[in-house]
């Protein structure tokens, strides 16, 4: 249960320092997490989606975060975000291998960019209760350090079996744009 909890905490932590975008720095937001990946990969099903209101720094905004498609034999899927910020909006497509996690591939408004590389390090983690817009929910807590970008924390609070996608509820850290808190309002798990 605790490997699968951080597998959904790893979509939520990347190179910031690599983002190009407020989009990007979102995505980076979202990924680390995923090189700890259970074996069983992950329990995604078209349309699963998480809705969530972000503060970056003095910007309000939204982003949701869906399953678009798996292939036939549920080794790849594309992770799409759509994000719109007060002065930006942005759409960011993955495709992850559902069996280790790995971003083979990312589009940023349909352009390809580089996948951010990731360098974490899980520095704390235990359970934690949690308020966000959706509810209350009991998570893990996880406090990542991001060892490629000049020792960044990320905190977050991810419950994979009862929150869709990367089963974030809540996650808060640093950014060029100032603090990022994401919080989730709603989800939908098929």
């Amino acid at each position: 249960m605790f490997k699968s909890l951080i597998i959904a905490a790893t979509l939520a932590v990347s190179a910031v320092a690599q983002a190009n975008s407020i989009g990007e720095v979102l995505f980076a937001n979202q990924k680390a997490v995923m090189q700890d990946v259970v074996a069983q990969g992950l329990p995604w099903n078209v349309g699963d989606e998480n809705n969530y209101k972000i503060t970056m720094g003095f910007l309000p905004g939204t982003m949701k975060m869906f399953v678009r498609e798996i292939n036939a034999d549920r080794t790849e899927a594309w992770l799409v975000q759509d994000v719109n910020l007060l002065i930006q909006k942005q759409k960011i497509e993955a495709l992850i291998d559902m069996n280790t996690g790995e971003t083979k591939k990312m589009l940023v408004d349909g352009q390809e960019q580089q996948v951010p590389a990731s360098n974490y390090e899980i520095i704390d983690q235990k359970e934690a209760q949690v308020t966000v817009p959706a509810g209350t929910f009991r998570t893990m807590y996880i406090k990542i350090q991001d060892n490629g970008n000049n020792g960044q924390i990320t905190e977050q609070w991810v419950n994979g079996r009862d929150i869709p996608v990367n089963g974030m509820a809540k996650s808060m850290s640093d950014s060029p744009l100032g603090k990022v808190t994401i919080e989730l309002t709603s989800f939908k798990k098929n």
